[in-house]
């Protein structure tokens, strides 16, 4: 269907489809946006559309044009370079929620306290055995269809499954490490003793990312979070009679180690990162 006096008009049997609701993206969008300024096709859409699908129709594209605006973190995003659909996939993003974040700093100044109540004696063990694990829990958060509602618009969306991983979790790991960063300041009294679980946080977050291509956003995090359990167990158990002694994973030896097991496991995620986009594919 043409009309010389306005130019391109939305053929007839789209029309049709249209009013059965029967038209599909992107032909439908096309449609939506033409027939708000022709009122020729919208008479001829009203002879083909039932009433109340014609309502429908209506209804749908009001909400279109009345959808919320945008976060202030979504805004912020924008205003820092940042693509539309990614600021909005980041800002979405469950573990960088007011709640989550409050419920963090709870958790890590109520460890703080109850380390900082023994005066500065021996190590802070209690806040350096949990804080690595906040930032796991994060970013276990930040990805995959069980935990993040956005999971089907992050499938769909312009970017690979490797780099919408990392930019969220480069920002959970902002959120968390400076919450951890902020607890460990009302621990003056242990120094740089305060600061051993840094190595740590960063060891296990990126072995669970590496894990992740393989074993999934949840199952990968569980692991890692309870071999970290079970081996401070086992430091506990092997550790000598000097109860203040601080256990292994947070000697010299024992932060080492942690720098080495994050430098592997950060060249395995490269390694793998295609795996993430194969995976994303299966669930469109």
């Amino acid at each position: 269907m043409t009309h010389a006096t306005t130019g391109w008009h939305v053929p007839e049997d789209d029309l049709r489809a249209y009013a059965r609701g029967d038209l599909e993206p992107p032909a439908l969008w096309s449609a939506d946006t033409h027939l708000t300024a022709c009122a020729a096709c919208r008479a001829v859409l009203a002879g083909a559309f039932d009433p109340v699908a014609l309502d429908a129709g209506w209804e749908r594209l009001d909400a279109e044009l009345d959808a919320p605006r945008p976060g202030l973190l979504e805004s912020l995003l924008v205003r820092l370079g940042f693509a539309d659909h990614t600021a909005r996939l980041l800002a979405a993003t469950p573990a960088l929620r007011r709640s989550w974040l409050g419920a963090v700093l709870a958790v890590l100044l109520l460890t703080a306290a109850v380390a900082a109540d023994r005066g500065g004696a021996g190590s802070p063990t209690l806040f350096l055995a949990l804080a690595p694990l906040l930032p796991l829990a994060g970013v276990a958060l930040s990805y995959g269809p069980g935990p993040d509602p956005t999971y089907e618009m992050a499938v769909v969306a312009p970017l690979h499954g490797f780099r919408l991983l990392m930019i969220r979790t480069v920002a959970v790991l902002v959120a968390a490490l400076g919450l951890n960063g902020l607890a460990t300041l009302t621990l003056p009294g242990y120094g740089l003793r305060a600061l051993a679980w840094l190595l740590p946080a960063l060891a296990l977050t990126a072995t669970a990312l590496a894990l992740t291509a393989r074993l999934g956003p949840v199952l990968a995090p569980s692991l890692v979070g309870g071999g970290w359990v079970v081996l401070l167990l086992v430091a506990h158990a092997a550790r000598a009679e000097d109860a203040d002694a601080p256990l292994a994973p947070f000697t010299a030896a024992g932060q080492g180690a942690s720098a080495a097991v994050a430098a592997l496991a950060a060249g395995l995620l490269v390694l793998l990162r295609d795996r993430f986009d194969v995976d994303r594919s299966r669930d469109v």
